[in-house]
């Protein structure tokens, strides 16, 4: 899967991302201080959570998928001060000579994991990564997030250098959505654009299925909030937060 163009836009398109609230439900969440915590990233795309985390004091590390991810996120962390390890795996593979205290797996990374098998491997290699009493904290869109705020939406934007139409579609799963990508990016050089096209996939599952993958990889002391905020899921929820300690 070649998220070429999509690596050079990302931060564009995130620009408006609550990386802060991020942080916050993390630290909420594991209850301490993140100074000289270790923490693996998973999923961690440009590195922009990854320099937040590390202006928090923790000791990070970083994974995805894209190589194109990796190298933006490799010369962003270096403009910040510091070169974490960074490794190019899938997150249904993840291995790791070192053991950390929290994984995280945020900004609906794990929706694009496209079967059941996926998401339990994914668990199961996670509660393998975390130290004993290791904390794994992730979030994925509600059901209702895939099915009335993306199949059927079309969005767009024209900007100076770039432009992008992002069609979304039904599925082939239940619970699923496809976003057919289209990118102009300027090539300042010849003054001309080329287009771009990639085509996304995500999934999501209910509450009480992630809990029951979770308990069936080994985690227990399950927490489900929604929105950023520590309160329960509603049907009008849109991002669902899982936070899981390691038995």
């Amino acid at each position: 899967m070649n998220y070429q163009a999509f690596a050079a836009l990302y931060d564009s398109l995130m620009t408006d991302a609550p990386y802060d609230k991020w942080i916050a439900y993390l630290q909420r969440n594991v209850k301490q201080d993140l100074k000289g915590v270790s923490i693996y990233d998973v999923g961690c795309g440009t590195g922009e959570f990854l320099v937040r985390l590390h202006n928090s004091g923790a000791i990070v590390s970083g994974v995805d998928l894209s190589a194109d991810m990796l190298s933006l996120a490799q010369k962003k962390c270096e403009q910040a001060g510091f070169s974490p390890p960074l490794y190019q795996q899938s997150m249904t593979e993840l291995e790791s000579v070192m053991k950390f205290e929290i994984v995280t797996i945020f900004c609906d990374s794990l929706n694009y994991l496209e079967t059941e098998k996926d998401v339990l491997e994914t668990f199961k290699h996670v509660h393998q990564l975390l130290e004993e009493g290791g904390v794994f904290i992730f979030d994925v869109h509600s059901i209702s997030k895939i099915n009335d705020g993306f199949i059927g939406q079309t969005f767009a934007e024209d900007a100076e250098n770039m432009a992008y139409i992002w069609n979304s579609f039904q599925g082939e799963h239940p619970n699923s959505v496809e976003h057919e990508m289209t990118f102009f990016l300027e090539e300042e050089e010849i003054g001309m654009f080329q287009r771009f096209f990639e085509l996304h996939k995500q999934r999501t599952y209910s509450i009480d299925q992630y809990r029951e993958w979770l308990h069936d990889a080994g985690f227990s002391n399950i927490v489900v909030n929604a929105d950023f905020e520590d309160v329960e899921p509603t049907d009008e929820s849109e991002r669902i937060f899982f936070c899981a300690k390691k038995r």
